[in-house]
């Protein structure tokens, strides 16, 4: 009688465990099939192909244990297939690179470009020296986009220059830092920590890029160690906040930035560097590039563009109210721009030059088909600017005749060309990768 029991305990015990494993694998399965469902739907609408920093998943590595996915501030950028990280909407994916610190394995690496598609960068070490030496840069112009990102490699880019300098050249300062974004902010700051003497130039105002978000926009962020301040815990900011902070960690350490002073050239000679602005002359014994991918304003080139009421910012929409607005492009700042006109009673259009969004953020995405949808934005794809006049503007849209719509003020936000004509001449050497590793657990 206790044999038959004690084999009808391990019968009941053996069923439950194949129970489980039997759900457990269904679970898996149909969740491998939602993925592969998503990433066959990414392909189909042009989500699939990174366009910037992106993760690349090592399958003999990983081990599914979705942390990456976890981790990730974006929706639906990873999934798992069968037992496997991938990535579904890579198109979407804004660089965070919170997935390459959460994997328990270290199976993902962080890259730029593809096979298929290259992007223009500088050839740096690992400690963010250019080909031209005791010169460096710091932050997106190197790839690595994001401000906890640019923050780390502003102070890394001190530590190397007061490990190499050579303090017997004749100069008047250490370091000249080119741009007061979050990556030429945090070199300033590691330059004074280190005790290194320093002058930052900035040609527009404090911020950088991110003084020209407008006002109420978010950005996001991570915890961060800002230098001689600690540690920095933000999700969610408005740049107002953002901006207020780094001023007064400026005020409070003394430390002066050379707002509204462009830097023209920089030769070397000797060693040294003669940095020519557009208010004077200066020689320093290194140089910190941390000027961003930006660089100039894209623009459209068509008739029209030169007139007043084409912009290509939008600082201040609280001021603009009861206009007809074009806002022209399909990445996030032009997404943004026109919601936030919208809000303040401004009548806009959204005029993008492809079939589908393929780089929003989810949120982004999600407000802008709301705004489509409900008639409050009128959303026109595959459309383009043929003509900007003073009450309309020309547009086409796929292979239609060009319509006029009435228009009071054009916004162009398509993003901006990198700066490779000063890189350029001051040596900086440019080249288009394919696949990049910018960051990987793994020694070469």
């Amino acid at each position: 009688m206790d044999n038959l029991i004690t084999i009808g305990t391990y019968v009941i015990t053996l069923g439950l465990a194949l129970l489980i494993v039997y759900l457990y694998l269904r679970r898996t399965s149909k969740k491998s099939n939602e993925t592969i469902q998503k990433i066959e739907k990414a392909k189909e609408f042009g989500l699939y192909e990174p366009v910037t920093l992106h993760p690349v998943i090592d399958d003999g590595m990983c081990i599914g244990s979705a942390a990456c996915i976890e981790a990730c501030p974006e929706k639906d950028i990873l999934g798992i297939v069968s037992g496997k990280a991938k990535t579904i909407n890579a198109s979407r994916c804004v660089g965070h690179g919170a997935c390459f610190n959460a994997c328990p394995v270290q199976a993902i690496s962080l890259c730029i470009g593809t096979e298929k598609r290259g992007v223009d960068l500088p050839h740096l070490s690992q400690e963010f020296e250019t080909n031209v030496p005791m010169m460096f840069i710091a932050g997106e112009l190197g790839g690595m986009g994001l401000i906890k990102n640019a923050v780390e490699q502003g102070k890394q880019t001190i530590d190397a220059i007061a490990a190499k300098i050579n303090r017997n050249l004749n100069a008047d300062y250490d370091v000249a830092i080119i741009g007061a974004g979050p990556a030429g902010i945090s070199t300033t700051l590691s330059a004074v920590k280190n005790k290194l003497s320093y002058i930052t130039f900035e040609q527009d105002s404090l911020g950088g890029t991110v003084y020209h978000f407008p006002r109420t926009k978010l950005v996001m962020t991570s915890p961060m160690e800002l230098p001689l301040y600690g540690k920095i815990k933000l999700k969610e900011t408005s740049k107002a906040e953002l901006l207020s902070l780094w001023q007064d960690i400026l005020v409070k350490n003394q430390i002066t930035i050379n707002e509204f002073e462009k830097v023209l050239n920089i030769q070397k000679e000797k060693g040294v560097f003669t940095i020519t602005t557009s208010k004077g002359t200066y020689t320093v014994r290194s140089v910190v590039v941390a000027i961003g991918r930006r660089g100039t304003p894209r623009k459209l080139g068509v008739p029209g563009e030169e007139k007043e009421k084409v912009y290509y910012r939008l600082i201040e929409p609280e001021l603009i109210q009861n206009q007809k607005i074009l806002v022209v492009g399909g990445g996030d700042s032009a997404i943004e721009a026109a919601l936030l006109l919208h809000d303040e009673g401004n009548t806009v259009t959204l005029s993008y030059r492809g079939d589908a969004f393929t780089r929003l953020k989810s949120k982004n995405l999600d407000r802008i088909t709301a705004a489509r949808d409900s008639g409050n934005i009128k959303v026109v794809l595959n459309s383009q600017v043929i003509e900007i006049k003073d009450t309309v503007v020309s547009l086409t849209e796929g292979e239609s005749p060009a319509t006029e719509i009435p228009n009071d003020l054009v916004y162009v936000l398509i993003g901006g060309e990198l700066p490779n004509q000063f890189l350029n001449q001051v040596g900086i050497s440019i080249s288009k990768k394919f696949g990049q590793v910018l960051l990987s657990h793994r020694k070469n």
